[in-house]
């Protein structure tokens, strides 16, 4: 069996094990046995599959990021030459173009399988709103599989596909990982653009991202995200914090009192062996509520208004009956609604002022799809305690898998942080699941090794972390460096010398690029920035010093660092 990993195809591609046929012949035969799930809607047909096997061949493996990589799309999302639907066969139409995420994927050598089974227009955490039928669970096919990407997260976690596109309003992206054991990314809001995809919410709409780890699920997104012509696509100014010790809050026993006592259990077995901070929910909870109790209905009206009003008997009756609720809504709501919002955000701004991020449980409970179908709205309502807020306040997040259940079923926790922290908590989510982490800078991003008084806990760190900057790693040099005290006794001077044996402690810290020349503008000389090599062999921006500092300067190599030095006087 072929392991569909992207560092797993990469190695078997380069070494000539398989070839891109021989993976989508497999996964063909995987789906041929799992048609009972009621993952798809369509899959790629074979001329066009042809055409995106024979434009791979043309070029080296190692010239595309995700060359040869099988891929799924919800199917709201559009595929040039293949139909979209959005769970509505009255509502079809076949794309010329395909949306700009696909686009960008195919160019990195992604290969599409199909469109995926969703809650029609993207309406529903459950799975069950289709007219292509319920998406059974990938562990337990009489539970729900979540929603509203259903499909996509299955088709992952059957091991369909490397990674399937999804989308994330209100926990689309979110809720289906939590149950089928997968990573479901959803990123801040503008990075991953929403053109070419059916909108639900256009104001909160994000695309989502469904692999098996937190590595592939970076990687995808980088190579998808950016801005385009779309008009809610932004720059997003990257920022973050310590990712190898974040400040964590969780949730006390009175916010987990709409868990089951399975969920609740779960989840305090995972926090249980973290070191965290009690937070409130209640701000949270105050901005979910404003989500299907407020003018956010009227957005989703909308986006359909025409439709609902021609074609009324093609949509699904539950999904009719909540959208059509926001044709109610007055410009008024929408106005009182947002000044809600606005409070609601500062509230939320204090509480992460004291964190870095959230761990919640991804949901408070799971359902069977018969269950589902006895009370679908009041069921579907209970699965949004913990994630229905995130959009509305601007907020980036990922759920990943953690111990499961003692019926087998998978349980999921959401790691959540503020806007722009989307590769910190990809880099959280990494080591919580006990990846490697990639060290790398980022796009975006500027990374900048310190040996002294900008190091944790001295003076200057702050100047780091009030420009957005965190911590990657601690580390030490390369065998071949000194360290010297200046005369003023407040800075070190790190000097290479190719006949010295001795390392020196340092850290290397990632700046967003917009803070890079402002910080560069309080460096004094005799400093500056250069290049450093660390143990290992990777080369970084580093701050350095010039020959003539160390003149006057008294040599301190063998403290092995500025921290060491200080210590000692």
């Amino acid at each position: 069996m072929i392991e569909l990993s992207i560092g797993s195809l990469r190695r078997g591609y380069e070494n000539g094990e398989y070839s891109p046929l021989d993976v989508i012949n497999e996964i063909q035969e995987r789906i041929a046995q799992t048609r009972s799930f009621n993952i798809w809607i369509s899959l790629v047909d074979a001329d066009a599959m042809t055409s995106y096997v024979d434009a791979l061949l043309a070029t080296p493996v190692k010239d595309l990021p995700l060359w040869g990589v099988p891929f799924a799309i919800k199917d709201n999302i559009d595929l040039a030459g293949c139909e979209t639907t959005a769970g509505c066969p009255g509502f079809a139409y076949l794309p010329e173009a395909s949306a700009t995420v696909v686009d960008r994927l195919v160019a990195a050598g992604a290969i599409p399988m199909g469109k995926t089974n969703l809650d029609q227009f993207a309406t529903g955490l459950v799975g069950t709103r289709s007219p292509f039928g319920a998406v059974g669970n990938s562990v337990d096919p009489s539970y729900i599989s979540g929603g509203s990407s259903s499909g996509s997260s299955v088709a992952v976690a059957l091991g369909l596909v490397t990674f399937a596109l999804g989308t994330d309003t209100a926990g689309s992206g979110r809720i289906p990982a939590g149950f089928n054991g997968i990573v479901g990314f959803k990123p801040t809001k503008g990075w991953l653009s929403t053109k070419g995809v059916v909108p639900a919410c256009k104001s909160l709409d994000c695309v989502s991202v469904f692999t098996q780890s937190a590595q592939d699920a970076k990687l995808v997104s980088e190579v998808c995200g950016g801005v385009d012509d779309d008009p809610w696509s932004r720059q997003v100014s990257f920022a973050g914090f310590d990712a190898s010790a974040p400040r964590i809050g969780v949730l006390g026993d009175i916010d987990l009192e709409v868990c089951t006592a399975e969920f609740k259990e779960a989840y305090l077995g995972f926090i249980g062996n973290l070191s965290t901070t009690t937070i409130d929910l209640q701000p949270f909870s105050d901005t979910a509520a404003l989500l299907y109790d407020g003018p956010w209905v009227a957005e989703r009206y909308a986006a359909l208004e025409d439709f609902i009003r021609d074609h009324t008997e093609d949509i699904h009756p539950v999904t009719r009956e909540i959208i059509s609720q926001g044709s109610a809504a007055t410009a008024v709501d929408a106005f009182n609604g947002e000044y809600k919002l606005q409070h609601l955000r500062l509230q939320v701004e204090g509480i992460f002022k004291d964190i870095d991020v959230m761990v919640v449980p991804t949901a408070p409970r799971i359902f069977t799809i018969d269950e589902v179908n006895e009370s679908p709205i009041a069921t579907n309502a209970q699965l949004g305690a913990y994630c229905n807020f995130v959009n509305l306040l601007d907020l980036c997040a990922i759920s990943i898998p953690a111990a499961p259940l003692a019926n087998g079923l998978p349980f999921g926790v959401t790691i959540i942080a503020r806007s722009g922290r989307d590769h910190a908590i990809m880099d959280v989510a990494a080591r919580l699941l006990g990846e490697s982490v990639d060290r790398d800078s980022r796009p975006g991003e500027f990374h900048v090794a310190v040996c002294g008084a900008h190091l944790r806990g001295q003076p200057l760190n702050i100047d780091l972390v009030n420009r957005g900057g965190y911590l990657v790693e601690g580390t030490r040099t390369a065998a071949n460096y000194r360290l010297y005290a200046l005369p003023d006794g407040k800075r070190p001077a790190l000097i290479r010398d190719p006949q010295c044996d001795s390392s020196i402690e340092v850290e290397v810290w990632s700046l967003p690029d917009r803070e890079v020349a402002g910080f560069l503008g309080t460096i004094a000389q005799p400093l500056g920035i250069g290049s450093v090599e660390l143990a290992g062999g990777r080369w970084v921006h580093s701050f350095i010093a010039e020959p003539i500092a160390i003149e006057h300067a008294t040599e301190i190599t063998e403290f092995g660092g500025w921290r060491n030095y200080k210590s000692s006087l």
